[in-house]
């Protein structure tokens, strides 16, 4: 039987840092922002973002400019309902195909990144939930602007209050790498 793994945190808690770790602990991953950069890819995508934004949003290469669509939907809550509108029915779509592909592939822990999964109200679809933290201070440091981001985010704290197992990140990444070991070893 399949474990099925949410993994979130933070803007600069270290989750990336995290997904990377369970997969070279032999965890099958999926990231959600990877989905949205390929997303951003899409034609009918671009055409909906363009539309909405104006075509400023769009680089020279006609490409979405992702630091452009941050700077207005983290400004704006219309803004950034209709983007999570608009992409999270297709990252669901996204993680359930995945999902089904590595359940039948014998995939014995799977793991999605899913920085806005209290947020977007998916607990249910995992069967433990993982989160990444740090101090505000840190993950400042880490990605500047983040504070002003993380503003938009439900608090660290209640995150991990709704987590199953928690890690705060304030050491190095082969501290991250081990406590990431242990608990795959645990799982599995």
């Amino acid at each position: 039987m399949a474990l099925v793994v949410g993994l979130t945190g933070g803007i600069g808690s270290g989750k990336s840092e995290a997904l990377a770790a369970f997969a070279r602990h032999g965890a099958a991953t999926m990231s959600s922002d990877q989905v949205v950069r390929e997303l951003y890819l899409r034609d009918d995508v671009r055409a909906a973002v363009a539309e909405r934004f104006g075509p400023a949003v769009l680089d020279a290469a006609g490409r979405v400019d992702r630091a452009q669509i941050g700077a207005r939907v983290f400004s704006d809550p219309v803004e950034r309902e209709w983007l999570e509108g608009l992409l999270l029915p297709l990252i669901e779509q996204r993680f359930q195909a995945w999902r089904e592909q590595q359940l039948a592939a014998g995939s014995p822990l799977l793991v999605h990144e899913a920085p806005t999964l209290f947020e977007a109200g998916r607990e249910d679809r995992y069967d433990l939930i993982v989160t990444v933290t740090a101090p505000g201070e840190l993950r400042e440091q880490r990605r500047p602007g983040a504070s002003e981001r993380m503003a938009h985010q439900l608090p660290e704290a209640e995150k991990a209050g709704r987590s199953d197992e928690v890690y705060e990140n304030t050491g190095s990444l082969d501290q991250l790498d081990d406590w990431v070991a242990a608990l795959v070893a645990r799982l599995t």
